[in-house]
């Protein structure tokens, strides 16, 4: 009896894993001609091509998205014909002579370990045998050199988890727009437009986007709400989620300016899967083009 309790209870938790996660995708040459195909052929907005940095390194959670992203970028790049894509993962991306060659940079799940949540910290502990003082010290720097240069015009583009890439960092936080929190488990929802008429979620049409993807809640600077929202989720509509809740409306994708710079984050998102929908290819050309200048869009804070 008591074996088959056990047995029955596995069963259960075999099954409430497997209905938090996706299968994974690998990176063949039939996703690749798929994505291709489904791939937007031009901008909105003829420009200059445009130089991306794509940091793709991560020390903490590892989203097995990370090697799609970076293909699809350069599908992206290719098709559009706007963008020059260099992926990098060490820590001297950060240097302040190497940030300038780029017209914007990409995190692409870039997640630290826990607690400290410090990627640049992480980065230096793996690659070096500096004392502690001294990480904190130049983890602070890198830091301070990528926030300077999105202060002085450069563009960032983040991708679902990398937003905890400096999560404990409040200045950090101010700059992106809020801090991870948590997440419930994995289902289908139904992301839609705050404004549909704004140019950042026109590939939308009107009728948001449904996916299975992780409903992200954020903290810190994100009940500032210092950010133009684009897409959100509706807490009362999902399962897992702690406690109550102050705001039903939780924001999922905005953009916002920092400094002479521009900032752009979509939660969307943590599986491959989502990706074989042209209008969140269509979402990301189009943020790609707002980080670097080129897409008009009011990024002005709209207040809770």
């Amino acid at each position: 009896m008591r074996k088959s309790i056990y047995t029955l209870l596995l069963f259960f938790i075999a099954g409430g894993l497997f209905a938090q996660s996706m299968k994974d995708i690998p990176v063949n040459e039939e996703w690749l001609e798929k994505i291709e195909s489904l791939a937007p052929s031009d901008t909105r907005i003829e420009a200059p091509v445009k130089n991306i940095l794509v940091f793709s390194q991560h020390t903490g959670f590892y989203h097995w998205t990370i090697p799609h992203n970076d293909e699809l970028l350069k599908i992206l790049a290719k098709k559009t014909g706007a963008f020059e894509i260099t992926i990098a993962r060490d820590i001297d991306t950060f240097e302040k002579e190497n940030l300038k060659q780029y017209d914007a940079v990409v995190l692409n799940n870039s997640n630290p370990s826990g607690p400290d949540r410090d990627l640049f910290a992480d980065l230096l502990k793996k690659n070096s045998s500096l004392d502690d003082a001294r990480i904190a010290e130049l983890a602070s720097q890198y830091e301070t050199n990528l926030m300077e240069y999105v202060e002085e015009g450069g563009g960032l583009f983040i991708m679902h988890g990398a937003i905890t890439v400096q999560n404990n960092s409040q200045k950090f936080s101010s700059m992106v727009g809020g801090s991870f929190d948590y997440h419930p488990k994995q289902q289908e929802m139904h992301l839609k437009e705050v404004d549909p008429g704004h140019p950042l979620v026109q590939a939308f049409d009107g009728k948001g986007f449904v996916h299975t993807d992780e409903p992200y809640f954020f903290k810190n600077a994100y009940f500032d709400y210092n950010f133009r929202p684009l897409l959100y989720i509706e807490a009362d509509k999902l399962e897992g989620v702690r406690g109550e809740v102050s705001n039903n409306t939780i924001y999922v994708a905005w953009i916002k300016r920092h400094g002479k710079g521009r900032v752009f984050y979509s939660s969307p998102s943590h599986n491959a899967q989502s990706l074989e929908q042209p209008e969140l290819l269509q979402f990301f050309v189009d943020g790609l083009q707002y980080v670097v200048g080129d897409l008009p869009a009011d990024d002005s804070p709209m207040k809770n």
